[in-house]
């Protein structure tokens, strides 16, 4: 298996290449993130394995030119690819009100159209591997908004409907396309502090390592998509069956006023 992932300098995308490199057969591994120094740390640690070989690419996958990198580095040390994790993501949280446009812009950027450009680029080579997979990291944030968590809820959500689609055009070709929602998940960029100091909270947070075992399963294993922690899909059917319900919920069990309750009654 040769298998690139984004974001791979750290929490899940760190935990999910540890994980690849457990699988049986000959693994190549090819990660990518911003630092270098890091990347190269876990390329040696895995590279012990008789059975693992581990290539790296420090790049900014937002950079215009990073795609195109990308795609000439899995050509000239790999030959071709079977997965690639779209992984990389960043939230910065602030009301719409106050981040307005230019807070969507920046997660939209990274978490949506970054996502696109790498895929775009390694997609005649997914396909000259087939059977092969992309897994999409989106999250729960992609299936239900909360406050002031709405730009980063905006590009999850393009991303969660963009890999539906990709799944129905890419299948006759050999390529799977799963997707994998996390929902509060303890990592670097996002530590969760507040939910892990508490015991009444503790309990619904989850692990990188958890989410690179969904990882597999929606991409070799096949699997359409994975909540982590699995029982997150009772919300999101939630958010399609009681929406009212959901809302109040998400306002921490407040009434919505009656200029909201009016907008309500208007929704289908």
């Amino acid at each position: 298996m040769i298998a690139l992932i984004t974001g791979a300098s750290s929490g899940i995308g760190e935990a999910t290449a540890r994980r690849l490199a457990r699988e049986p057969g000959e693994v190549e591994l090819i990660l990518v993130a911003r630092r270098a120094d890091r990347l190269q740390a876990i390329a040696d640690e895995l590279s012990a394995a008789a059975h693992v070989h581990v290539t790296t690419l420090a790049a900014d996958i937002t950079d215009a030119g990073a795609p195109a990198r990308i795609a000439a580095h899995v050509d000239e040390h790999h030959g071709r690819l079977d997965l690639l994790v779209n992984n990389a993501g960043a939230a910065w949280k602030a009301d719409f009100a106050v981040g307005g446009w230019d807070n969507v812009r920046r997660h939209m950027a990274l978490n949506f159209d970054a996502q696109i450009r790498v895929t775009e680029a390694l997609l005649p080579r997914l396909r000259a591997s087939a059977p092969s997979a992309i897994v999409n990291v989106a999250s729960t944030a992609g299936r239900v908004g909360r406050g002031s968590t709405g730009a980063y809820s905006a590009a999850k959500f393009a991303f969660a409907g963009w890999t539906d689609s990709l799944h129905l055009e890419e299948a006759r070709h050999g390529v799977h396309v799963g997707l994998v929602l996390p929902g509060f998940v303890a990592t670097e960029g996002f530590p969760q502090k507040q939910l892990v100091s508490s015991w009444k909270t503790r309990w619904i947070v989850s692990t990188p390592e958890k989410v690179a075992e969904a990882i597999l399963d929606a991409g070799p294993g096949g699997r359409a998509e994975r909540y982590v922690p699995r029982a997150y899909w009772l919300g999101a059917v939630a958010r399609i069956v009681l929406p009212r319900l959901t809302r109040r919920v998400l306002m921490g069990g407040k009434l919505p006023s009656a200029t909201t309750r009016g907008a309500e009654d208007q929704s289908p």
